[in-house]
């Protein structure tokens, strides 16, 4: 059967049929959803349900896998899963979900907010491939957002003003915006702020796309307040609706994603029930400026 994929939304996404991802990609499906993630930014998969070593696999048809260290401040004893995939779900080491209070779970309501994955990175991840265990009854849609359809619907003056600029990421200013603030010292030289471009221009095609994410809190040679409200004046812009598609999760849907062309994030649900994502890495190249982290 071969593969075929529909347009989701004006701008981009793609659902993907005819293919079977517990299965090793031939070379030919390698090159046909590699061009469609260049095309469509975010692709849909239904009814995959795989292990983590075949989701693992899949991932790395595309690249690297991105090492987890210094994406969280869950201890590595504390790990749910082994197997080289990031837990972003509710749950704990033994299955149940986390304690409202619980240190882990305050940490990562952060996806909640508008974000692109590992731009706390001085090199950023490429691609995300999310693969859902259990769905949570109520909430957690996934909502995405075209950040090349909102750099073309900007203004000449706006472009122009934002060409060159640099903004700092860190987990600690996406997760203060919530007020977590609490660090040890040890976070606090793992979470130090990196640079990266506002405006990124993708490899593959010469599209320019904004380059946004929570994780932004200071654009290099502004002020505080007047980076952060550049930086938010550009997300409400970027994810006004029309710019957005939202995917309501069903059992065994696994998304693919690529992070240097879209925002992301994850609605408020149910967190008293179980909520079982697991998600599978690519590591980025190359650093998106040539100096790599903050001083």
């Amino acid at each position: 059967m071969a593969i075929a994929i529909r347009q989701l939304h004006p701008f981009f996404v793609g659902d993907v049929s005819g293919i079977d991802l517990r299965k090793p990609l031939t070379r030919d499906e390698t090159a046909e959803l590699q061009a469609a993630i260049d095309h469509y930014a975010v692709l849909v998969f239904h009814d995959q349900d795989i292990t983590d070593e075949q989701q693992l696999a899949f991932a790395l048809s595309f690249g690297e896998r991105e090492q987890a260290r210094g994406g969280t401040v869950t201890k590595k004893e504390d790990y749910r899963l082994t197997t080289g995939l990031n837990d972003v779900s509710n749950l704990g080491k033994d299955g149940r979900p986390l304690p409202r209070d619980h240190r882990t779970h305050l940490f990562n309501l952060g996806n909640c907010l508008w974000h692109s994955d590992s731009s706390f990175r001085p090199i950023p991840a490429k691609y995300s491939i999310l693969s859902a265990r259990i769905v949570n009854p109520k909430g957690g849609n996934t909502e995405f957002a075209d950040m090349r359809a909102a750099y073309d619907a900007l203004d000449p003056e706006t472009k122009a003003e934002i060409e060159d600029l640099v903004c700092e990421h860190s987990l600690m200013y996406s997760r203060g915006a919530l007020g977590f603030l609490d660090y040890s010292d040890e976070e606090k030289e793992m979470f130090k702020p990196v640079r990266q471009r506002l405006v990124r221009t993708h490899p593959a095609h010469g599209r320019k796309s904004l380059y946004l994410s929570s994780h932004a809190g200071a654009v290099v040679g502004m002020s505080l307040p007047e980076g952060r409200l550049l930086l938010r004046d550009l997300t409400e812009h970027a994810t006004q609706r029309e710019f957005v598609h939202v995917h309501k999760w069903a059992l065994h849907d696994l998304i693919m994603w690529d992070n240097r062309q879209t925002m992301h994030r994850v609605r408020r649900y149910d967190q008293s029930q179980p909520r079982d994502m697991r998600r599978a890495t690519v590591a980025g190249t190359e650093p998106t400026i040539a100096q790599q982290a903050a001083e």
